[in-house]
């Protein structure tokens, strides 16, 4: 019953959004025949016509429907494309600068190009963000051909793009790229020796994609640019070693749900003993307990091919939501090395950090912020309470016809893995296209071990083999096709049914497990019904799962015990469905404290980097130098003398002395 009224609520809030839009809309659609009728080179001067009436007074709002219609015919001529109605909608919510829900396959990244061109056209630059290098390549590409007949510059920033490949990209109207790539671009450009180096002298406008994934799946790990620290690498090898030979809950004791790891009494002096020092937490010996510690959590709570993968004999972090390794991050405060150590891997040196910043606090930087995504609603709270983006939920072209089954719920690991590949089996045999959906590498592979002692043939889809996300992605709906993918994985990539499927079902999409977020799971079931195409989408859960093991209610726990049943067995009932929920919940609302801890954080030091990057724009730019040294000097002079508590009458011989000693430190003068 609580679910009917929610999804009523939901459809009126739809209902009311087309409502408030259908005049635009049409407005747009009855320019169709006009723009039809002129030529290309007519059509494409419609941009200088739009910046020339921008200049004459004229804001972006009172163009828009024009600007939107020549858009659609333009994406008509170049991509064989034509916006669906739909699609308009989500444009002018993104001008808006706000968020536009819209679901999988529903067009997202042609939509985009709406308000992009739009934007673009007061010449200050707009940010296209996508998840990875491939997408924003792809659609660069795609879209490109769009903007460059409209007369637009667009350009593309990727992680092997060289220095004059960057600032070239950076230049043009719109502007392709990663929000790692844009972020780590921005702490570049701000430890730069010379204006010419800084990429960014324009954030106006971003449109990020995926932006749940972005702004709240990755924005508990900041952004760091960072030099080595000398004389680490072989304490953490010797650390590593010595942790092996620690005993859990004897030595030290384990905290799951937070990833921490805390040294017994017992455990601190087994390790005094070991190392003959007489206190592990003495000044002299602190480096040491920290290292030990970071050891331990490396062995016992980092797990190779779930939380990190080792490739080319470097140890790679894997983005527990995106299932994609992450290119140029590395764990910090000494945990990479830890990993390291204990994979029996050269040691890079410890980091020390020169600039760094939250994905929260670089995307505030733009004064207009939107985004897209399938799954932004559960989040929307988050969403606007930090970032002022208010969330909208953009209807379907053509109803959902997918069908959603119960969660199935087995008392071990075993019977569920073991259920899981009975399903694919049985699904395979019809021919129906079918993608697995796992939370970690480390599971994919055990399905798809086992599908091989089955004789199964199938694709794999994991950080292992993000090379290949596109190519085997573009194949998952093809007939007989099955894919193991870890959660996510493929995002932004639709899967296009193959011949005859849809008569078979659609596709079948399974999960192995619930993921920490609701989201992600969504995300899972909407690489399914696509456009209004059938569709299944069912989850297999065990009591052995992690989300279970740490959030799930013991009452459940225990009444699955009571109830005897044997191990092969599902469980189907409301209970079981409303604690996962509530397990989901749990962690959601843990990690929203967590990421709202480190904006506050950063907050603080968000303060300090302002201050210190707009001194430094400043003099790179040798705007006012004089002023700038002048007023850095007379707040510094300030400052000691309300440290000496100087007055007007008291310039006593030994507080001179004191000031002038002090001054010497930053001007080394014999003029003082």
């Amino acid at each position: 019953m609580i679910q009917f009224f929610k999804n009523y609520f939901r459809q009126l809030k739809i209902d009311k959004l087309w409502k408030d839009f259908q005049g635009d809309v049409d407005r747009i659609n009855r320019l169709a025949p006009e723009l039809e009728a002129l030529s290309d080179d007519a059509l494409s001067q419609k941009t200088q016509e739009f910046k020339k009436r921008l200049a004459d007074g004229e804001t972006l709002d009172q163009l828009m429907v024009e600007a939107f219609a020549v858009v659609k015919e333009a994406s008509r001529r170049t991509l064989n494309m034509v916006h669906y109605d739909v699609q308009l909608v989500g444009g002018i919510i993104m001008h808006q600068g706000k968020i536009a829900e819209m679901k999988t396959g529903e067009g997202k990244t042609l939509m985009s190009t709406l308000p992009a061109y739009l934007n673009a056209l007061e010449g200050n630059g707009v940010y296209i963000v996508t998840v990875n290098d491939y997408l924003a390549r792809r659609d660069c590409e795609w879209m490109g051909q769009l903007f460059t007949f409209l007369g637009l510059t667009v350009g593309v920033v990727q992680e092997n793009s060289s220095p004059e490949e960057r600032l070239k990209a950076y230049e043009s109207d719109i502007t392709y790229g990663t929000n790692n790539q844009f972020g780590f671009d921005y702490l570049r450009d701000n430890l730069a020796y010379d204006v010419e180096e800084v990429c960014q002298k324009r954030r106006h406008y971003a449109i990020i994609d995926e932006v749940d994934s972005i702004l709240i799946d990755e924005a508990r790990t900041p952004l760091i640019i960072s030099g080595p620290v000398e004389d680490s690498p072989q304490k953490y090898r010797k650390m590593a070693d010595l942790a092996k030979t620690l005993i859990r809950d004897e030595d030290f004791e384990i905290e799951e749900k937070h990833k921490n790891a805390f040294l017994t009494e017992g455990g601190i002096r087994k390790i005094e003993t070991s190392l003959k020092i007489d206190d592990l937490y003495s000044v002299d010996h602190m480096d040491k307990a920290h290292m030990i510690v970071q050891c331990i959590r490396a062995i016992h709570l980092f797990q190779k091919d779930v939380d990190y993968m080792v490739k080319d004999r470097e140890v790679v972090i894997v983005d527990e939501f995106t299932g994609r390794i992450m290119d140029g991050r590395r764990y910090s405060d000494g945990l990479h090395q830890a990993i390291e150590a204990v994979e029996g891997l050269v040691i890079q040196e410890e980091s020390k950090t020169y600039a760094s910043v939250t994905f929260q606090n670089y995307f505030r930087l733009f004064p207009k912020l939107a985004g897209m995504t399938g799954t932004a609603e559960t989040e929307a709270e988050e969403l606007s309470n930090i970032y002022g983006l208010d969330v909208s939920i953009v209807p379907t072209n053509k109803p959902m016809i997918r069908e959603d089954l119960a969660d199935v719920v087995y008392k071990t690991a075993e019977a569920k893995f073991n259920a899981i590949v009975a399903e694919i089996e049985s699904i395979h045999n019809t021919g129906q296209p079918i993608l697995v959906g796992t939370i970690s590498i480390e599971t994919s592979e055990l399905v798809s071990k086992r599908l091989k002692s089955k004789g199964i043939k199938h694709q794999v889809l994991n950080a292992k083999y993000h090379e290949k996300e596109a190519e085997i992605i573009s194949k998952a709906g093809q007939k007989g096709a099955v894919t193991i993918a870890t959660n996510m994985a493929g995002r932004g990539t639709d899967i296009v049914l193959g011949e005859g499927v849809k008569e078979l079902g659609g596709l079948a999409v399974l999960g192995t497990s619930r993921h920490e977020s609701r989201r992600i799971d969504n995300q899972l079931r909407g690489r399914s019904g696509r456009q209004g195409d059938p569709g299944k989408s069912k989850f297999f859960v065990s009591m052995q799962d992690d989300l279970m093991k740490l959030f799930a209610s013991e009452r459940m726990i225990n009444m699955m015990n009571a109830l005897g049943l044997p191990d092969d067995t599902p469980i189907e009932n409301n209970m079981v469905s409303k604690s996962i929920k509530t397990a989901q919940e749990k962690v959601e609302k843990h990690f929203y404290s967590v990421r709202k801890s480190i904006l506050q954080y950063d907050d603080v030091i968000n303060k300090q980097r302002d201050t210190i990057y707009s001194i430094r724009s400043r003099i790179l730019n040798k705007d006012d130098l004089d002023q700038v040294c002048h007023q850095l000097i007379h707040d510094y002079v300030a400052r000691l003398y309300k440290e000496f508590n100087i007055g007007v009458d008291d310039l006593l011989d030994e507080t001179v002395d004191q000031l002038l000693k002090a001054l010497k430190t930053p001007f080394p003068t014999t003029d003082i």
